[in-house]
Order: structure tokens, then sequence, then C-alpha cells
């Protein structure tokens, strides 16, 4: 027996709910549960701990045909990716064994990064991990923690002894609370939520590598898969307006002729193909780079996540532009993308801290 694609996993599981996911705001959770223990949530995890040993190009190429279908589902699949990668990269061989396994089998995750007063500056995260003995208590509020509505499991980032550590606090723990943010922007069925944690006491074996890390190295490291998985679900974005612009274009007349006839609408269709083609070419190299464990990954994923969402972001409009009323209403692919692709500018990292990252890259040599 042939076995299922993932791509053709998903299309299968979305069908055409996407937008009544987006209007409802939610997801069945059963149905995401399925996805996850079918590995489909965090594809990088090795055969061994059930998952399916995907590389990031094959990874991207995933993120992107789900970005085309539903971007609050590919923002699942990223949450849960980062959680199993910073895994993979910190945890001790007995927490991989103990965790890796639950995020291939149906368990849902979430990573906890920006605070009240941290977002961009990461430094100047309050939540604190505080060791106790053969325990650990976290201390701390977290925002716009997506998935999180969802997670069993909640990857929280916090200062810890010198420096930070990651934690894996259960969801069901006592003193955590977690708030669904109400009607955000974009991804809206994402499970966007603010989590506070009040004295949450666990073992000190759910801090991950049992000990304490460098905050920039450990969050850069978080956000790199992150960036990537965004960039290439900013791809699926692109290729949705670009299938959308085209096919109204090419049915929709005006003053007697097919719109992508009148060479004002025709430059907006050559636009999005470019748009779509140089993210795919960012994306494809910084999995190239991902792959090939090179020293270039770290700028390459930023580059993707720059000119992915930055382009997506734009040809939304542009794809809006062609559809004119056509496209705007709640629910259909375009307003969607017009909503999801503004998100995307600033999660993992906004336009402007890619662009402060990249420049700080070009000087650095000089």
């Amino acid at each position: 027996m042939t076995a299922v694609r993932p791509a053709d996993r998903v299309s299968a599981a979305v069908g055409d709910q996407a937008a009544a996911w987006d209007l409802a705001g939610r997801i069945p959770v059963d149905l995401v549960r399925e996805l996850g223990s079918a590995g489909l949530l965090c594809t990088q995890v090795p055969t061994r701990y059930g998952g399916l040993g995907l590389s990031s190009m094959d990874t991207g190429e995933l993120a992107a045909h789900t970005g085309t279908l539903c971007s609050s589902l590919r923002s699942l699949m990223t949450s849960q990716g980062m959680v199993a990668w910073t895994i993979q990269r910190y945890a001790t061989p007995e927490q991989r064994a103990a965790y890796l396994p639950r995020l291939t089998g149906g368990e849902l995750a979430a990573a906890a990064f920006s605070e009240p007063s941290a977002g961009s500056d990461l430094s100047a995260m309050r939540t604190e991990i505080v060791p106790d003995g053969d325990f650990v208590e976290v201390r701390g509020h977290k925002v716009w923690s997506t998935g999180a509505a969802y997670a069993d499991m909640i990857l929280v980032f916090g200062k810890y002894e010198d420096g930070a550590a990651a934690v894996v606090v259960p969801t069901s723990a006592p003193g955590v609370h977690i708030e669904r943010i109400s009607e955000p922007v974009g991804c809206r069925a994402a499970g966007h939520t603010n989590v506070r944690l009040d004295s949450v006491r666990l073992p000190a074996d759910a801090v991950l590598g049992g000990g304490s890390q460098a905050l920039p190295f450990l969050v850069t490291s978080a956000l790199a898969y992150g960036r990537i998985s965004v960039a290439w679900g900013c791809v699926g974005i692109l290729r949705a307006c670009l299938r959308e612009a085209a096919r109204h274009a090419s049915t929709r007349e005006q003053f007697g002729t097919p719109l992508a006839k009148h060479q004002l609408v025709a430059r907006h269709l050559a636009e999005l193909l470019v748009s779509e083609q140089a993210a795919t070419r960012a994306c494809e190299h910084a999995s190239r780079c991902w792959d090939d464990n090179s020293p270039d990954m770290v700028m390459a994923t930023v580059m993707a996540k720059y000119v992915g969402s930055t382009q997506a972001a734009r040809s939304a409009q542009t794809a809006m532009q062609v559809l004119a009323s056509a496209g705007a209403h709640d629910g259909h692919p375009v307003a969607r993308a017009l909503r999801d692709a503004k998100l995307m500018e600033i999660i993992e990292g906004s336009s402007e801290i890619c662009q402060l990252i990249l420049a700080d890259h070009v000087t650095a040599g000089v």
C-alpha cells in the first residue's frame, strides 16, 4: 500500500474548512491531535522518536502547502516544531526520550517567549525559573503564545540563575492560567493566548539540559526554526494570493476584456509571481543552509523570514486590489491572507529587527 504523502494528509484534513475555522477562531482540537499523532506538526523529529525525520526543505514545502490552505494550522506546525527543535537541541538524552514521542504521539505544545515588557528585546524578560532543591518554581507572565489554547505543555523561556533556561510546563499544573486572545487580527484560529504563571512548582528535570544557558544563544536557536517555518508559510500565502488573483483576472471581464488583458492588472499579476518566486528562492537557500549545517544558516533564516513576510504582506494587498469586492469579505482566502500576512511581519522577529540583524551582518566584516 502506498503511504499517504504529508501534503495530501493535510489537504484532506483541511478540506474546505479553513474559512469556517477562521471565522470561528478555532480548529477542532481532535483534528489537530490527529495530525500531531501522524507526526505532521513537528516533521523534523527523528524516526526513533516517532517523527517523520524530514529535512528542512521537505518540512518547508509542507509548511508552504499548509500555508496556502490555512495559516492558522501552519502556525500550530510552527509552534510545535519550535518546541520539538528546542528539545532536540538542548535537552538531555533522557528528556528527548521522554518528550519527543509525546509530541509525535498527539500531545500539543506551544512556546512562550514574549512578555508585556519584553517583545523584540527579550533580554528584558522577567519570567523566573527558580531552583528549589529537586524542584523549580516558575513565575511570570507571557503574552501572544501561539497555540497555547490547544496545548498540553508550554515551553517557557525565562531567567535561570545567572543565565536563562527553557522549562516544560504542563498546562494542567496548578498556577498555570491561560487566557485566549479574542479576535486577533491574523491567524485567528491559531490559539493565541496570554499565559500567567503563578508560582508553578515543577520537578527540576523539567528544565531542558538541567542548567543555565546564555539567553541570546538559547532564544536565537529556537527562533531560527520559527523564522524559517514562518518564511515558508509566507510562501504559501503568496501562492494562494497568486492563484486567486490569476483565477479572478482570467474570468472577470471589464469593458469586454478579461482583467488579465488590461496592462495595469497584468502588471499586478507579474509582481505577484516575482514575489512568490523571490520568497521561494530565499526559503530554499535557508533550508539548504539548515540541512547542510552551514555557518550561514542564521543569516539565511533571517533573510528568508524578512523577504517572505514583507513580500506576503505587500502581495496580499496587490491580490486584494485585483479581486476588489470579490475578495473583500471575511473568510475569503485573500481577505485571510491580508490579515495573516501582516501578522507575519511582526512575529518571530519584526521586519525592523530582521533589518537590523541583516545590517549588522553587512558591517561585521568591514
